[in-house]
């Protein structure tokens, strides 16, 4: 599968909208959480003006913000995934949000959860003011985040909804959520407007495209929530994408009780060094 062309798998959340849902209706969703929605999608809610802004094509109009406190002067990319230890990220959430090449372990992560881990996920997004997602990503929220605003977790849906959100997909995009744009076939350079645009984007899930920002160096901050399973087999979160990359922890790791260690990263400058470790000089000081 490449980074943006896959056609999403019907999740037990997508198929909860009913295909005859009305325009004035409110689909009939599982009993979960928001956090839980959110937490499924990480590894994963008329009239319409159309036109260009570089390689933005452009589905409802965005509010354009001028960032003011970014590092070199653009906006941060920090991505967000759940992995294994074995380094796999497919399908946490749920058995049906990616079942692709056989995979069996869907929802492995929900035996693992417990508060303080749903706690380091709020705090994340502290700052964010605008989502960056894959295709089945965005579905999955689209079809969810738009009817919980009266919910338990109601906080969380007003700010995804109210956020831009930018979408990576090679079919066309039509609009189930609002504040929704499209990215260019030109995905890098559409990557690098949205930094312009923004001061926190945070790409949540979104695991095949993800694979497009570590091939392209396009993120500055990567958290990590490493459980302690291992499952030998699915998709990875290094994958076909990764290049030789310095990163840097810029936070102690921590450890919820369940133990699931959160990892945040910097982007480094550079490429990995190598020596000589028989030699004094070639280990480090």
């Amino acid at each position: 599968m490449d980074a943006l062309g896959e056609q999403p798998t019907a999740s037990a959340m997508e198929r909860s909208v009913p295909e005859n849902a009305g325009a004035g209706e409110k689909p009939i969703h599982p009993p979960e959480s928001a956090l839980a929605a959110a937490i499924q999608a990480i590894g994963c809610n008329p009239l319409i003006g159309r036109g260009q802004c570089g390689s933005l094509i452009i589905i409802q109009s965005l509010a354009r913000r001028r960032p003011t406190g970014m590092e070199h002067g653009v906006g941060l990319i920090h991505i967000d995934l759940f992995t294994t230890l074995d380094g796999v990220a497919q399908a946490p959430g749920g058995p049906d949000e990616d079942t692709e090449n056989g995979f069996t372990f869907g929802g492995w992560q929900a035996p693992l959860l417990d508060e303080v881990v749903g706690e380091q996920i709020s705090a994340g997004m502290a700052g964010m003011d605008a989502l960056l997602l894959g295709r089945r990503t965005y579905d999955i929220f689209a079809s969810y985040w738009p009817y919980q605003e009266e919910g338990v977790d109601w906080s969380i849906a007003r700010l995804f909804n109210q956020l831009p959100k930018y979408v990576a997909s090679r079919q066309l995009l039509t609009p189930a959520w609002a504040n929704s744009a499209q990215l260019g076939p030109d995905i890098p350079a559409a990557v690098r407007e949205v930094r312009e645009r923004h001061e926190n984007i945070h790409v949540i899930g979104s695991l095949d495209f993800v694979q497009t920002l570590f091939a392209e160096r396009l993120f500055d901050r990567l958290t990590l929530w490493v459980y302690p399973v291992l499952l030998g087999g699915g998709k990875r979160v290094f994958a076909n994408g990764v290049v030789p990359t310095n990163l840097k922890l810029y936070e102690p790791a921590a450890t919820s009780p369940n133990g699931t260690i959160m990892q945040r990263y910097a982007l480094a400058d550079g490429t990995p060094g190598v020596g000589d470790m028989s030699t004094e000089s070639g280990r480090a000081d």
